[in-house]
């Protein structure tokens, strides 16, 4: 019997809201894991007893009307990433800790219901592109054995690709959530720099650093996205989501997409990658307006900077108390790398930043006559014994097209795009700038489409129900009877609504239990006093037709209006007539609708 896809709607559709489906799933997913012939996927799996007891806890969260749009979905994380009460090891097992509290973005995906399987085998302190540098083995290709996989996310990516983990999360620095990705026929996203929170992650270049998503398609990235992001006050490095563009995506056939001209390939010899790159180009022309070449001189020029400059002095400032105690718990080569940074002056970070400035202002002139980049992910790829004889230049390599993404602050999103002779892919990344992340999903999905492959799987891109929203769709707050798995949500399911975050209101808002209406709803009201709450909501997406025909049907005393999240953003949801509260019950204190049916069950149980 096919093992089925791990795809969120596959899954969605085979558990049908059914716990005991998804416990069957999951018990047999772990027998699956078991028989998979590369254990260096992993560094610390989950237990069966462990696994199930994060479903049941699940279902209990359910069972109280808590939101959780990510119900039995198994999950890998990268092992520089805390998970609580399992070691994180950043593959240096002298370096081990053992923290009492996940990570945010890891708190943020158990509490919509995702299922951590284990954590994943990576290159020793994120310092690498080629998934080898590890003392828990060299984590392989999932086509091919003898290729690698691709650093320094390398479990991550390998466990998505094989069909272990519907989704993962890595870490992108240099390209680390992009390499691996294309290596392994996968969709690989570094949203922008600090739309994820870092807190929980141990830093490689902090002030680079971001964490990746690797999954099946672009649906599901996206998905992943809207959940795992959120302003983190822990996190210096953490942006407001009012800090994204708030300007509409365009259609397809709108977009200027920028290509390399061919005096400026680099395909270190490989021409079936060039030749691939050049049909990727040819496919992209049918789908936007126009394709532009470029100067990617800028480009070049500041990924050379990521371990030519003093940004290497950063890595060394992560981890230095313990190399300075501990110098031989570390690989030599990933030692002798990170050593480099004591050669660099505060000078020297000083003209870093002022060359990197003008590199950035360089690229400026590329930007404005293009939305989009269209590079290779990566320009070739390596067999394990190559990366032994030359593990710097071959490493530097794979970085050609990557290592400039966070340098300038861009956002990137690598997408399969066909196969070497080898049998390896290698795959295209989109680049856009800070901020227009929203720019990355529907074209990646589109040019996806034209490939149709999950990863190593034998599985094709599923017709999702709840495809990514197109520009025009409306974004519509819900606080009641509208919430995920409470009555009335069918109504905007039904509508193709798709949920794009959890969020809270700013703190302006009173919260009442309306008398007689069926199903029970709240009402929402905007007080000019100055005791106003913050109430939990979820922020859905419709296309303009079904918004239109949803809002007809509104009975009073609700409707919709503006409601300021606590971001500072503005979006529309529903609000409440004032005459209503006078035989209303206030519950504002309690925080959100889900928080006072627990407590009326109770009362009701007492």
């Amino acid at each position: 019997m096919q093992f089925p896809s791990l795809d969120l709607h596959t899954l969605e559709t085979l558990y049908a809201g059914s716990t005991d489906a998804a416990a069957d799933f999951l018990v047999n997913l772990l027998k699956r894991i078991d028989t998979y012939p590369d254990p260096a996927v992993w560094i610390t799996r989950l237990s069966t007893d462990d696994v199930i007891e994060q479903l049941r806890q699940a279902e209990q969260c359910r069972a109280a009307g808590l939101a959780q749009p990510l119900f039995g979905i198994p999950f890998a994380v990268k092992d520089n990433i805390d998970v609580a009460n399992y070691p994180t090891t950043a593959a240096c097992p002298d370096f081990a800790y053992t923290p009492s509290q996940s990570a945010t973005v890891v708190q943020r995906l158990i509490a919509a219901g995702a299922i951590l399987i284990g954590k994943t085998n990576m290159d020793q302190f994120a310092t690498g592109l080629v998934g080898v540098r590890s003392p828990y083995g060299a984590c392989r290709n999932a086509f091919n054995p003898d290729f690698i996989s691709g650093g320094s996310s390398s479990g991550s990516a390998v466990a998505v690709a094989a069909g272990l983990v519907s989704f993962s999360l890595g870490t992108d620095t240099a390209g680390s959530g992009r390499v691996p990705a294309a290596l392994n026929n996968i969709i690989g996203l570094k949203p922008t720099r600090g739309l994820i929170s870092t807190t929980g992650v141990v830093p490689a270049c902090r002030s680079l650093d971001c964490v990746s998503i690797f999954a099946l398609t672009c649906h599901d990235a996206n998905q992943i996205l809207s959940i795992a992001a959120a302003h983190d006050r822990t996190d210096p490095y953490s942006i407001h989501a009012s800090a994204l563009s708030a300007a509409p995506t365009p259609p397809l056939n709108r977009f200027r997409v920028g290509v390399l001209p061919p005096a400026q390939e680099e395909f270190f010899g490989n021409q079936d990658a060039r030749d691939l790159y050049r049909k990727s180009i040819d496919h992209l022309n049918q789908l936007v307006a126009s394709v532009i070449e470029i100067d990617y001189t800028p480009f070049r020029d500041a990924a050379k900077l990521l371990y030519q400059g003093p940004w290497v002095a950063e890595r060394l400032s992560a981890i230095r108390p313990f190399l300075d105690r501990n110098p031989d718990a570390l690989l030599p080569i990933t030692r002798s790398i990170i050593e480099t940074g004591r050669n660099f002056s505060a000078v020297d970070a000083f003209r870093g930043q002022y060359h990197l400035q003008s590199l950035i202002q360089s690229a400026a002139a590329q930007w404005e006559k293009i939305d989009l980049l269209m590079l290779p992910t990566v320009g070739t790829t390596y067999r394990i014994a190559d990366i032994e004889r030359d593990p710097l230049q071959l490493n530097s390599n794979l970085g050609y097209y990557t290592n400039f993404v966070n340098l300038m602050d861009l956002c990137a999103l690598a997408v399969p795009a066909g196969f070497l002779p080898s049998g390896i892919p290698v795959g295209v990344s989109f680049i856009a700038k800070s901020g227009h992340d929203h720019l990355l999903i529907n074209i990646g999905e589109a040019f996806h489409r034209l490939f149709n492959a999950l990863g190593a799987t034998v599985h094709k891109l599923p017709n999702s129900p709840t495809p990514c929203p197109q520009s025009d769709w409306i974004k519509l707050a819900v606080v009641g009877a509208h919430l995920s798995g409470q009555p009335l949500n069918h109504q905007l399911t039904d509508r193709r609504a798709h949920l794009v975050r959890a969020g809270r209101t700013a703190p302006l808002y009173r919260l009442y239990a309306l008398e007689g209406t069926n199903p029970p709803k709240p009402g929402l009201i905007r007080t000019n006093s100055t005791d106003g709450a913050s109430i939990e909501l979820e922020v859905w997406e419709l296309p303009p037709a079904a918004f239109a025909n949803f809002v007809a049907a509104i009975p009073p005393p609700l409707g919709i209006g503006t409601i300021r999240l606590d971001d500072g953003s503005d979006v529309k949801g529903f609000l409440c007539e004032p005459y209503v509260i006078q035989n209303a019950r206030d519950i504002s204190h309690l925080g959100g609708w889900r928080q006072f049916l627990c407590v009326r069950g109770a009362d009701d149980a007492g």
